[in-house]
């Protein structure tokens, strides 16, 4: 079933992006520093290499949160078609199935239809890039990651 680009990127949509970068700050520089690379070429070593003189923390931090939106659209997009009764379950092909885990409300893997486990696995993700003791946007200073971070099956 192919959509056109209206389609995906109507304004009435509901879906948006979860997380943006804010302009002024280093994170957002650091973006268009990115986005400049990823112009440049197909040299795949160079795209990815930490900028002279930035924090290979924040390099990071900013890539995983430019991940996440990228992973979010495209979820957003797959979600329209996902229903409760077209993927009644959260597998990767017939081999695997996954199932939601997360020590509070599901404290046993348990099995969940497709959609309900990436509503909670989106959630989840942005909860921490949004902790600022996990992901830090005002001071960068990078505490290890927490054993938060490891809890989810």
């Amino acid at each position: 079933m192919a959509l056109c680009l209206g389609q995906v990127f109507s304004k009435d949509k509901t879906f948006r992006p979860r997380k943006r970068f804010e302009p002024g700050t280093q994170r957002f520089e650091l973006y268009k520093k990115a986005q400049a690379s990823l112009k440049s070429g197909l040299d795949l070593r160079k795209v990815v290499q930490l900028p002279e003189g930035e924090s290979l923390n924040d390099w990071v931090a900013m890539h995983v949160v430019d991940f996440f939106n990228r992973i979010n659209l495209i979820y957003g997009t797959v979600s329209e078609y996902c229903t409760e009764r077209t993927c009644p379950i959260m597998s990767g092909g017939l081999r695997y199935e996954y199932r939601w885990q997360d020590g509070e409300d599901y404290r046993k893997p348990t099995k969940l239809p497709a959609l309900m486990y990436m509503n909670l696995m989106m959630d989840w993700i942005e909860s921490l890039i949004n902790d600022e003791d996990i992901f830090p946007t005002r001071v960068f200073l990078f505490p290890r990651i927490s054993s938060r971070c490891a809890k989810r099956s």
